[in-house]
């Protein structure tokens, strides 16, 4: 089985434009999450896919391998599509470009879902931690997921979900992580169709595979992780990396 990973990295962002080329230490976002994932030592290729020459030049300056592709795509697993289409894989996994703090063991976890798929029934797995204090829960930035007995998810939402209506059981509260593995047909077809209804409402991608019925396994891990959507996850995330380097 051939794994690759892409990272797919606009420059341009609503909440925090050119996030990625911030500084994280002596590295920009994005080259720190590039190199963090060739690091894991997990991946036949590990990429970055791009619309920026400002990413590009970044990556491919230091080392790196990047592809450029188009400015128009709707979302990041689009622009994986594309980088991907034309290279021998089997599963490609997603690594958002301003997930830097993404550890190996999780994503050796994704890759053991499709391994163990003898049938492959999954057409995408993800990641998953727990929620904790009010504040984090309804924060419409940190995407909840709730699964079945399985861990096959059921819903994203950016919402509290679930509603405990009676405030008195103990609810447990899981943070989707912006890291997928994709079986590489699923994730074609998913390139191919129009964006659903409550994936445009909710603006989130994976709730289009949810609505074509495709199957979405969850994997919980308890790591650490860091999506930098505003300048204070910036600021939390130097922090952050400024602990790990004082051990």
């Amino acid at each position: 089985m051939k794994v690759v990973s892409i990272i797919p990295a606009r420059y341009e962002s609503q909440r925090f434009p050119a996030k990625l080329m911030q500084q994280l230490g002596k590295k920009t976002v994005i080259l720190s999450t590039y190199e963090n994932v060739v690091a894991t030592g997990l991946f036949d290729a590990v990429v970055v896919a791009t619309d920026s020459d400002i990413i590009y030049n970044e990556i491919s300056e230091n080392g790196g391998k990047v592809v450029m592709t188009k400015s128009t795509h709707q979302c990041g697993s689009d622009r994986i599509a594309e980088a991907v289409k034309g290279m021998e894989a089997d599963v490609v996994i997603n690594v958002q470009g301003d997930e830097p703090f993404v550890d190996g063991e999780s994503l050796k976890n994704l890759i053991e879902v499709f391994k163990n798929d003898h049938d492959h029934e999954i057409a995408l797995a993800s990641l998953m931690t727990r929620l904790n204090g009010k504040e984090e829960i309804q924060n419409p930035s940190n995407v909840k997921v709730i699964v079945d007995l399985n861990n096959f998810a059921l819903y994203f939402s950016r919402a509290a979900i679930p509603h405990d209506r009676d405030g008195d059981l103990p609810t447990n509260y899981h943070k989707h992580i912006g890291v997928y593995a994709f079986r590489k047909n699923a994730l074609l077809e998913f390139s191919q169709q129009e964006i659903t209804p409550l994936e445009a409402a909710e603006k989130i991608e994976c709730i289009r595979y949810l609505e074509h019925g495709k199957k979405l396994k969850m994997v919980y891990t308890d790591r650490i992780n860091f999506g930098i959507d505003t300048p204070e996850d910036l600021q939390r995330a130097k922090a952050h990396l400024k602990k790990i380097n004082s051990k």
